[in-house]
């Protein structure tokens, strides 16, 4: 609407009116004349409206209350000249910046009462692009060039060779290079060159290389012992410890440890753990020792352990710390951004799933008792946000899949619930993208194995 034809006496200019008003002293007359007009302006109906702008709040180019930086125009503008009408660039009634000026009348650039508004989620799943392959017990390493490898896992009685790639660009996969042989509860470990080291299976010893830049694998050098349910950590030097696990056939002893040398391309065996462990944890500390805790001490689900131990790299040896409150396996361990590592969840004897969480400090060799999960939880996963909080996301508690995750928050010392994933999931795998959010794939959920795959809005 502009201001040179007002609705309160049609061909009489308003400023004519408004000098004659405020000469006579009416100012009864200016209010009733700005609320005339006010009333014009919000004539659309509400179900039409949006309380926002280009972004989130309620006004203006991108927030704002009542529209904007302030309440008037792109750069000036309370009552003047001009011909912009009232409105932000897509909000309601504001503009960008200022108040009273000479150019604006009352409003922005060049819009009205705004139309579209964009709304913007956080702390909620929403789903992606599906795998090509419905796979469990896989493994999921985020490349350099920001796309994730998800390699090998348990299709539902059928072992996986296959391999895909998960590009955040466009949302959605493709399949890349096969290994050479099946392979699940590998590991996955990005080496310094870019490519991803992949070892071991429920009977294998062999292990595989993939090259991104070719998009293929390639063998390499053989473990000393086939192993499943192991850790494998990056060194500061560049060499890989993989640890503990267990033959599916042929048990073996899971205290054994080797390196892998991706310059020659070579397994060697290193000194023994303290305790035969599987599915434990394994985080590299900032002075460069490796903390190994918990798991499962006899391959049995019955001899599950509270026992923690550190590698030292540069004397190659393995020695006792502090022992978690609780024993557990299959939990989850996350390094915070204090230096401390989080202990989370997982199964005691029995396969009895835990809610308790604590803390082990590296300055002082013991772990200390932190708030408790919402839910209990084994086979979930745990990813550390670039707000610094932990997403603990499905898992399997007493026979259920989960839909449910939480948030550990470091400050507080407390887990609080955030949105539900759209699916439940267990032994699927959570990858941290480049862009903040967090990839969920796959896993074991109602009905089976899942291809579905979904993203975590922090």
């Amino acid at each position: 609407m502009s201001l040179s034809n007002n609705p309160l006496i049609p061909g009489l200019p308003f400023s004519d009116i408004l000098a004659g008003v405020i000469c006579e002293g009416q100012w009864s007359a200016i209010v009733l004349a700005f609320s005339l007009i006010g009333l014009a302006c919000f004539r659309t109906p509400m179900g039409e409206q949006q309380v926002g702008g280009a972004t989130t709040a309620t006004g203006g180019v991108t927030s704002g209350s009542t529209g904007g930086g302030s309440s008037g125009g792109s750069t000036t503008g309370a009552a003047g000249g001009g011909t912009s009408s009232l409105g932000g660039t897509t909000g309601t009634t504001g503009g960008t910046t200022s108040s009273a000026g000479t150019t604006g009348t009352t409003g922005g650039t060049t819009s009205s009462a705004g139309t579209t508004g964009t709304t913007v989620l956080h702390g909620v799943f929403v789903p992606t692009g599906s795998m090509a392959v419905a796979r469990r017990f896989h493994t999921a390493t985020l490349l350099p060039n920001g796309n994730v490898l998800i390699a090998g896992g348990d299709g539902g009685g059928m072992l996986l060779a296959s391999a895909e790639l998960y590009d955040p660009a466009a949302e959605s996969f493709r399949v890349t290079d096969s290994m050479a042989v099946a392979r699940p509860e590998h590991t996955a470990t990005l080496l310094p060159n870019g490519k991803v080291l992949i070892a071991g299976d429920w009977t294998l010893a062999s292990a595989d290389l993939y090259d991104p830049g070719a998009g293929t694998f390639a063998a390499t050098g053989k473990m000393n012992t086939a192993r499943y349910g192991q850790t494998a950590t990056l060194l500061p030097n560049g060499k890989v410890l993989i640890a503990g696990g267990v033959n599916l056939e042929r048990p073996e002893d899971p205290a054994s440890a080797e390196l892998y040398d991706p310059a020659a391309g070579t397994f060697t065996a290193i000194g023994r753990m303290t305790e035969k462990r599987y599915d434990h944890t394994a985080t590299l500390l900032p002075n460069g020792k490796v903390l190994i805790a918990g798991g499962d001490g006899g391959y049995d689900g019955y001899t599950i352990l509270a026992s923690a131990e550190l590698y030292d790299p540069i004397a190659g040896t393995f020695t006792v710390t502090g022992s978690m409150a609780a024993a557990r396996s299959e939990h989850k361990a996350t390094l915070l951004p204090s230096g401390r590592v989080l202990i989370a969840g997982g199964a005691s004897d029995g396969m009895t799933p835990l809610a308790s969480a604590e803390l082990y400090d590296p300055a002082a060799g013991t772990f200390a008792a932190t708030g408790s999960m919402t839910a209990t939880r084994y086979e979930h996963t745990a990813s550390l946000l670039g707000n610094g909080k932990v997403l603990m996301a499905g898992g399997c508690s007493d026979g259920a899949d989960l839909t449910s995750a939480e948030l550990y928050d470091p400050a507080a010392g407390t887990f609080t619930a955030t949105g539900s994933m759209t699916a439940t999931r267990c032994a699927h795998t959570a990858t941290l993208l480049g862009n903040g959010k967090v990839l969920i794939a796959g896993g074991r959920g109602y009905g089976g194995i899942l291809a579905s795959a979904e993203l975590y809005l922090p």
